[in-house]
């Protein structure tokens, strides 16, 4: 009964040629929102996808007018959104004062990144409370007891103490509820929610969905949800957009796009999610399907290669064994008792929620952080007792690539500084002609331009700038490579490339790697073997697809039941 309502009945918004572009300097504007059209019905959630750049946000953000004018400029188009009295009001020919009313009342909006959304000098229940007072006329007492109920039905814990903590005191899932919270509190029509999963757990991003579908049910909403992940929104969206290059490609029910996508970029974004169910030698990328450079029946890993591969890795000794590892932060103890062994040309895959261990366990083999407890060795060398001259020399040998490549770059040091300055420290390659030499062959293996060189990594994508840092790792010739979710962050297309490459450069090198993330479809693809993380110790160990297949713990099994994207077609 409910979708044959919201199939018939009136538009909760309806976007009409909307046409939005940027002015930089002298350059002729483009457009990076073109003649989008779209309608939201009641009760309906409309999922919006495309890669960073497509112009999804953009146009979000046009619906309540939150896109600087200049240098945005909005050229064409309407905003028409329904009132109580079932007429329809222009958004974007409203004032400010009108659309105060509407903002964060009628329409409002949970962002990508609830740090950056929350004010750090204001309690998480102030910054709630503040909208019930402003559109509700609460007092300080009422709108208290009703941030409290938000909290609950948000399913927070300890909703008094959440009233009163700060941002930086809450966890990630956490600080998007108080998000989610504020954004429902005085019961809107329309929820814009921007890529609010992103970097999250798999397992808190399965309760965030769920508990979006539940509001929705109780209070009616409509829901617009952007995000560049096609296979999130394959169980909770009714409808999907799919955006290209300031354009809509395609659009339809969520079975129509899973199972009869019909534009090839479309296609594409299906296709360059690691499957579960085989094994590829190499994941294909939108830009193959774009540019007809996909083969149907990709070359698939059999179990019987994969098993000779593995032989062959297993029956050398290992490069880097980890003994009864432990770490202590003050009283609280982060890492138990870690006991593992890694081999030369490995991948060995650590997954976990955060505050498993994982990035812990990954610092202290680093040296990064000193351990508590146990001893780390490499080539039969306990490292974690060697003197600080000997500790230099195998620095060389583990590099790392951290999850945001802009924060892990200098923003003062050009590209080919930032490669160059490893090799300076360790003494490689002779002097800096050669050293230079050597950077743009570095950045043309890692599929950049040596014109590159002198540009600065704000000038670059996340995927670019992520290209940017692998070359940086290859710079002192390590033998590991510590990959700490180093791909979470990108576009699923972005993030295909990027692995492909590091496969890549695992076979023409001979790297090993230790793969740390929270997308699990990532890891089984990516690695040999898999360790689970749960509250600082190992739960379960083995082969990658063993532990897919056959999970013999409870939270592993967990996890795996909480993988988001299974496709309407295979159901």
């Amino acid at each position: 009964m409910i979708k044959f309502f919201v199939v018939f009945a009136s538009p909760v918004l309806r976007v009409q040629d909307l046409c939005i572009s940027f002015c930089h300097g002298n350059k002729p504007a483009s457009n990076v929102v073109d003649h989008f059209s779209f309608t939201i019905r009641p009760r309906e959630t409309v999922a919006m996808v495309g890669e960073s750049g497509s112009g999804k946000t953009v146009s979000a953000l046009a619906i309540l007018k939150l896109i600087s004018q200049p240098p945005a400029s909005i050229n064409s188009g309407k905003i028409l959104f329904r009132q109580a009295d079932e007429t329809f009001i222009d958004l974007l020919g409203l004032g400010p004062e009108k659309l105060q009313n509407i903002r964060g009342k009628s329409i409002s909006m949970i962002f990508q990144e609830p740090m950056s959304s929350l004010n750090p000098v204001f309690t998480c229940g102030d910054q709630v409370a503040e909208s019930l007072r402003i559109h509700l006329n609460f007092t300080a007492k009422d709108a208290y007891y009703k941030v409290l109920d938000l909290f609950e039905e948000v399913r927070l814990p300890r909703p008094a103490e959440i009233f009163s903590a700060y941002p930086h005191e809450l966890s990630g899932g956490q600080k998007q509820r108080v998000m989610i919270a504020m954004a429902i509190s005085c019961n809107p029509t329309l929820l814009i929610a921007d890529e609010p999963t992103t970097a999250l757990d798999v397992t808190v991003q399965k309760t965030i969905l769920e508990l979006l579908r539940q509001l929705q049910e109780r209070r009616g909403m409509s829901i617009l949800f952007i995000t560049h992940d096609l296979g999130l929104v394959s169980g909770f969206a009714d409808r999907i957009i799919v955006v290209h290059k300031g354009r809509i490609v395609e659009m339809g029910t969520v079975t129509d796009i899973f199972r009869h996508p019909e534009a090839t970029y479309t296609q594409g974004l299906l296709a360059c999610r690691p499957p579960l169910n085989s094994r590829l030698t190499r994941l294909p990328t939108v830009n193959d399907f774009i540019n007809g450079k996909f083969v149907t029946g990709q070359s698939v890993i059999m179990p019987d290669q994969r098993e000779k591969h593995h032989q062959q890795i297993y029956s050398k000794k290992p490069v880097l064994k980890i003994e009864h590892l432990g770490k202590k932060f003050g009283k609280h103890q982060v890492l138990h008792d870690a006991c593992l062994e890694v081999y030369q040309g490995e991948t060995l895959g650590i997954v976990g929620e955060s505050g498993s261990g994982k990035t812990t366990l990954a610092r202290v083999v680093l040296d990064l952080i000193p351990s508590s407890a146990g001893r780390v060795f490499f080539d039969n060398t306990d490292i974690t007792k060697i003197t600080l001259k000997i500790r230099k020399k195998f620095r060389k040998e583990f590099q790392i690539i951290f999850q945001d490549p802009y924060a892990s770059l200098n923003p003062r040091l050009t590209v080919g500084e930032a490669i160059l300055e490893p090799m300076k420290v360790h003494g490689l390659h002779g002097n800096q002609a050669v050293r230079r030499d050597k950077v743009v062959e570095l950045l043309e293996m890692v599929g950049l331009t040596r014109d590159i060189y002198n540009r600065y990594p704000h000038e670059f994508s996340g995927g670019q700038r992520q290209r940017i840092c692998i070359a940086r790792a290859l710079a002192v010739e390590p033998r590991l490579i510590i990959c700490d979710e180093s791909v979470s962050a990108l576009d699923v297309s972005v993030q295909a490339q990027v692995l492909n490459l590091l496969n890549d450069l695992k076979r023409d090198f001979g790297l090993t790697y230790i793969f740390i993330s929270h997308d699990l479809a990532v890891v089984k693809y990516m690695s040999d073997r898999i360790i689970v993380m749960q509250n600082g110790s190992i739960v379960e160990m083995g082969e990658a697809d063993v532990v897919f297949g056959n999970p013999k713990s409870a939270y592993t099994r967990d996890l795996l039941n909480a993988i988001p994207g299974k496709i309407p077609a295979m159901l």
